[in-house]
């Protein structure tokens, strides 16, 4: 049976990946940070893996509509050749092309990337996130879902793909390449999310067999830290779709300048 500690233990650390996983600051950057501050471990892989599930659901929840839509008219347009779906089957292509790069990179480097990440690395990280965040900060594309194009699915993914460094946030990267590439806020925070589903997806599937086979693994906690991970989420990405549509970028920026640095220079 856990005690008051640990379950407290899996609850904060549940709310912060879920408040920091939407928005532009880093999770993993976030859990580094906080191991290091209060030398706080949980052994084992099945936290992380549920947590980031936790957040996946919250997504879902939040672009359920989207989802269908595209599910739905990628259907009519492979079965019934429906032209008028024919947007939503290329967007759903442009989203597995671009979940490729960090499928692969994660599979090829699932055992090297982040085992050695110090909250002094992801200081230094942090300070690369929120320059490009604030290189962004005042950009209005015209790109919507109807004007993207392969070379755009790439590189996004590719940006995606070096959010598997600790620091560097996969929401803050995928949105700072949409939007240098041309596209509109919605746009960009929409493939954005959509394209964090597949991945997280394909990770939680994957690791389905590590969670069983946990031997420290403690279902009252780990429940816990999933639901804190859902809920905390879920509001926190509707402030940030809020945030957005204001154009408040550069506040993010800001965070990531100061909590960069206050960890380079006293951890």
């Amino acid at each position: 049976m856990a005690d008051l500690w640990t379950i407290m233990k899996y609850l904060i650390l549940g709310l912060i990946q879920g408040v920091t996983e939407p928005i532009p600051i880093s999770s993993s950057g976030h859990l580094v940070i906080f191991r290091d501050l209060f030398n706080v471990m949980i052994e084992g892989l099945s936290f992380e893996i549920l947590v980031n599930f936790g957040s996946l659901i919250a997504v879902f929840v939040i672009y359920r509509h989207d989802i269908f839509r595209l599910l739905k008219g990628s259907f009519a347009f492979i079965t019934w050749k429906k032209q008028k779906n024919r947007q939503d089957f290329i967007f759903m292509i442009y989203l597995i092309v671009a979940t490729i790069p960090a499928g692969v990179i994660g599979l090829l480097l699932k055992d090297k990337i982040g085992e050695n990440s110090t909250a002094t690395m992801v200081g230094y990280t942090l300070l690369v996130t929120g320059l490009a965040l604030w290189i962004i900060r005042n950009l209005r594309g015209r790109k919507q879902d109807g004007d993207l194009t392969f070379k755009d699915a790439i590189i996004v993914g590719l940006a995606q793909a070096t959010a598997l460094i600790p620091g560097i946030s996969r929401s803050g990267a995928t949105i700072v390449a949409a939007m240098l590439l041309g596209m509109k806020q919605d746009t960009a925070l929409r493939f954005s999310f959509l394209l964090y589903i597949p991945i997280s997806l394909g990770v939680t599937i994957l690791s389905i067999e590590d969670i069983v086979q946990d031997p420290n693994f403690e279902f009252i906690p780990n429940a816990v830290a999933f639901i804190a991970s859902i809920i905390a989420s879920y509001f926190a990405l509707k402030w940030f779709m809020n945030i957005m549509r204001k154009g408040n970028l550069k506040y993010f920026s800001f965070y990531c300048f100061i909590v960069g640095i206050l960890v380079i220079i006293f951890m």
